[in-house]
């Protein structure tokens, strides 16, 4: 029996009896069931969510992008599902909208959304800074063109969202490795500083001293998010102290920023920083 099944399905076919569907299983959504034992990850919800639609919704927005490999998904977020149906279970939302056949992809044998298709809803729904965000960890783990995605606002006219998703794509990167980098990054941008660019090799006599968050390799200036595990961590704070100190030796500025700092505090200390260096900035200190 697998982990996620139609029960009614299951039991017409002879492979449960209907004692035994109520005894050892439960229901997570109407008529799909799983192991009284089993606490449902995003890809059993899934696919729990697309056996409820009789096997003809296609998965979308965090679902797939979940199964397309993007991190930083939460295992309760909301199943969303391409399909006519106005009245679904608790834990999932239905959009009644066109999905041509170019736009669907397989993945673990379910139907999901293409990363072009996710990043155009991602783009049109999510306000800015989250829809970076999410379009940061999908291009990282499923890289797409940014062109096939306009070409989806092309095919969709009329589509809610269209500024808001032109607006975000020039900003994505799949360099970000967190959603906090991505918070960071464009706070920099945000403040008219220069663009950083992402995932910054360092390396010494042909060998690799560090990969850098973001920053100005011409200004050897690096701005990086220092999430709870690098404090917490003794092997991994006395591993950073040991990499931070070549860096300096090497003659670079390394910003660290953690999750107290004021955004101003932040600002100021790298716009001081790349003035020291040379760069111009469009704001003053």
């Amino acid at each position: 029996m697998s982990d996620v099944f139609i029960g009614s399905e299951a039991v017409r076919q002879g492979k449960l009896t209907a004692y035994r569907l109520r005894s050892r299983f439960r229901a997570i959504y109407p008529d799909v069931y799983v192991p009284n034992w089993a606490a449902p990850s995003l890809r059993t919800r899934s696919e729990a969510a697309w056996l409820w639609s009789g096997r003809r919704g296609v998965l979308a927005g965090l679902a797939a992008a979940a199964l397309h490999g993007s991190s930083w998904i939460d295992d309760d977020a909301p199943i969303e599902l391409i399909w006519r149906n106005p009245h679904p279970p608790a834990g999932v939302v239905t959009r009644n909208q066109r999905v041509d056949s170019d736009e669907v992809t397989h993945v673990a044998r379910l139907p999901v959304t293409t990363p072009a298709r996710t990043a155009f809803d991602f783009g049109r729904r999510l306000p800015r800074g989250e829809a970076v965000a999410r379009l940061d960890a999908l291009m990282r783990a499923a890289p797409f063109a940014v062109e096939d995605v306009l070409l989806l606002a092309k095919r969709y006219p009329g589509a809610r969202g269209l500024r808001r998703l032109r607006a975000a794509l020039p900003l994505v990167d799949g360099g970000a490795a967190s959603p906090k980098e991505s918070w960071l990054r464009m706070l920099l941008i945000n403040a008219g500083l220069p663009a950083p660019t992402t995932q910054i090799p360092v390396h010494e006599n042909w060998r690799l001293v560090a990969v850098l968050d973001m920053g100005w390799p011409e200004y050897k200036l690096a701005v990086e998010y220092d999430g709870d595990h690098h404090r917490t961590n003794r092997r991994q704070y006395a591993k950073d102290q040991r990499r931070l100190r070549k860096l300096e030796a090497m003659g670079w500025i390394v910003i660290r920023v953690i999750a107290e700092d004021s955004p101003h505090d932040v600002l100021r200390r790298v716009r001081a920083a790349l003035i020291s260096r040379g760069a111009a900035t469009r704001k003053p200190l």
